[in-house]
């Protein structure tokens, strides 16, 4: 039976100091060399320049939700704030901070394999290969899905590490420490968004499901534990809305984080399109599936199962429950797909280790898993930069959204205002303009997710085109993403009071930044 599949000894939950020392180092190593590409793009995805309005309003004494609107609570400001501080505000603080958390999910990762007992290098696989596909689908940016990421893996590692004592030779139920870190840390992924209340849910079920059934945790204890477990989960936000009613805006924040992620799910796109996305994000991580499908081939459930078998049996479920909070929200945007990345991960990695162990001889199964790691994370390497090369911004060519911004900036003049009608919201920070309404994102205002809020967006972008910001940019490539009674209101607007300042081209058309007469 290869290494891994039994319980030959106590559960061991570390391997050497040495040993795990080197592996996090390899694994460090390659975060930083697979994500180098992510300080060349100002924009990957356009969500990402919300976070960063909100962040640097933030700074400024404006608070998210109040001065500038989202329909997520206000962790993602918060880390982007906490990264302006440390390192500028800026797009590389923002990237640098994804950077952070990507190598914080693999080490993560790594620490999942072995709380399990699973031999090491299954670990340092599963870091490598996270890392790799995190520069797909929209991650190469600091989107939420890549900041609640460390939480959550933190989390299932405590709780994986849990269900290995339970099913050890010599049966523990789990403890209040790991219980309270594991609560703290979902509580603290939930400020940023709500999507991780499922893996929450699967990872208590991980760590007290084992010992249950084994008899060594009672169900009275057990009821006591979820009881405390739902409070720390939901302390964090509880604070924050005690913070935000101090300062008289608690309407402001259950607007934003409670009542508008709620409409926002009420709402769907057709089937049809729905497969059409999830195939497309399936394809880029082709060889991962691939990889995380030998091991659940190679799985084999049992009662009192080895380090492996239980690893896996995790992972399954893991992956199972991220793909429900996927299709949660309707809309199977490509960044809803990072989701998928960590339990995917630890799945490719245990089938890389599968595949070694059937194709090599043992003392070249170490070089053969290796090698199998390498290619599934040179191939979501490859694909990332094949984009990057074929379009260029900011590496072949020069970045439309820096030479937007570098425009907007001289239209604005120092302490100008401007109103992005329906470009990216990270041009308001990297020119350094002023906000001209407290929805910056324009889907919110002028898109077709007008009526997420309990605020008249309507009577809102009435109210700025009629203060006459000093710049208004217009995205002629975009111009199906606004709504179109928005779309004459705003060029309206301009053909009366704007004349055409400059004129910077996009791939899918010119983008027009318009100065006040």
């Amino acid at each position: 039976m290869p290494d891994g599949q039994s319980f030959r000894t106590p559960v061991r939950t570390r391997s050497p100091v040495m040993g795990d020392a080197v592996a996090i180092l390899v694994i460090l190593v390659a975060t930083v060399l697979l994500r180098l590409t992510s300080f060349v793009p100002a924009v990957v995805d356009t969500d990402e320049g919300l976070y960063l309005v909100q962040a640097r309003e933030w700074l400024n004494g404006g608070w998210p939700l109040v001065a500038a609107w989202d329909m997520h609570p206000i962790g993602a400001p918060a880390m982007f704030a906490l990264a302006f501080l440390a390192f500028g505000v800026s797009v590389e603080a923002a990237r640098l901070l994804g950077m952070i958390c990507v190598a914080a999910t693999a080490c993560a990762l790594y620490g999942a394999a072995r709380a399990a007992g699973a031999p090491p290098r299954i670990g340092t696989g599963a870091g490598i290969i996270y890392a790799a596909l995190s520069v797909l689908l929209g991650g190469l940016c600091t989107n939420t899905e890549i900041l609640i990421a460390p939480f959550v893996a933190a989390t299932m590692a405590l709780a994986i590490r849990g269900a290995a004592q339970a099913v050890g030779p010599a049966p523990r139920a789990p403890g209040w420490a790991p219980l309270i870190a594991m609560g703290l840390l979902i509580g603290t992924a939930l400020v940023v968004k709500q999507v991780v209340v499922p893996e929450g849910s699967l990872a208590f079920l991980i760590l007290v499901l084992p010992a249950l059934l084994r008899g060594v945790l009672p169900w009275r204890r057990a009821a006591l534990m979820a009881l405390a477990y739902a409070g720390l989960c939901a302390f964090p936000f509880i604070l924050a809305g005690f913070v935000y009613w101090t300062q008289g805006w608690l309407d402001q924040y259950l607007d934003g984080s409670l009542m508008a992620p709620f409409r926002y799910s009420l709402e769907r796109i057709e089937g049809p399109e729905a497969a059409r996305r999830i195939g497309a994000a399936a394809l880029q991580l082709g060889l991962a599936f691939a990889a995380a499908l030998v091991a659940v081939l190679a799985w084999r459930p049992r009662w009192a199962p080895g380090p492996v078998v239980l690893l896996t049996g995790a992972a399954v479920m893991w992956f199972a429950i991220t793909s429900a909070a996927i299709a949660g929200p309707g809309f199977f945007f490509a960044h809803y797909f990072l989701l998928w990345l960590p339990p995917l991960a630890l799945l490719a990695s245990i089938g890389a280790w599968w595949i070694a162990a059937a194709l090599a001889r043992p003392e070249r199964a170490r070089i053969a898993f290796m090698a199998v790691v390498g290619v599934i994370a040179a191939q979501a390497w490859l694909v990332e930069a094949t984009g990057r090369l074929e379009r260029g911004p900011g590496l072949m060519h020069p970045d439309p959204v820096r030479l937007v911004s570098a425009k907007v900036a001289e239209a604005a003049g120092p302490g100008g205002d401007a109103f992005i009608a329906n470009y990216h919201p990270s041009v308001y920070v990297i020119s350094g303009a002023r906000l001209s309404t407290r929805f910056p994102f324009p889907a919110h205002l002028t898109g077709v997710f007008e009526d997420l809020s309990d605020t008249s967006t309507e009577a809102e972008l009435v109210r700025v085109l009629a203060s006459r910001p000093r710049v208004i940019v217009v995205d002629r490539g975009w111009m199906h993403t606004m709504r179109p009674a928005a779309a004459a209101q705003v060029m309206a607007a301009v053909d009366q009071g704007y004349e055409l300042f400059a004129t910077v081209g996009e791939y899918r058309g010119p983008v027009e930044i318009y100065r006040a007469k």
